[in-house]
């Protein structure tokens, strides 16, 4: 098993950056894809981005490209996503996503591709 903690979430002001952390423990998540998705109040969970087992490829929503970053310290059992640029519509609980198969592809916007889950931290942007 593995359990997934997400940190890092809070207040900030749009135009404001904010750099969330996953930290793994249980087992190593090196040979994982990781994932972060998001979910809004009244909203489905809706994929944010993906990186594989070893950091070389990543894929992005199109609402977050060129704001936001995923990457992976496979040392440290931890994967990160750093956001720039927020918006108000970027608000919502952020979550973490583990795939025991390291690959990624297009499929891997869907939340059942993801066999771990964290519980979510809160991400909200003021106007």
């Amino acid at each position: 098993q593995v359990q997934l903690v997400e940190s890092g979430g809070g207040l900030v002001q749009a135009g404001g950056s904010l750099t969330l952390s996953c930290a793994a423990s249980g087992r190593t998540i090196s040979s994982y894809a990781m994932a972060w998705f998001r979910q809004a109040p009244g909203k489905e969970r809706e994929f944010v981005a993906a990186i594989n087992w070893g950091g070389t490829t990543t894929y992005y929503a199109d609402s977050v490209k060129g704001r936001f970053t995923i990457s992976r310290d496979n040392p440290q059992n931890t994967v990160a996503l750093q956001m720039t640029s927020l918006k108000p519509e970027d608000t919502a609980v952020y979550y973490c996503a583990a795939r025991v198969v390291g690959v990624i592809s297009s499929s891997s916007s869907n939340p059942r591709f993801y066999d771990y889950w964290g519980q979510g931290t809160q991400v909200t942007v003021s106007s």
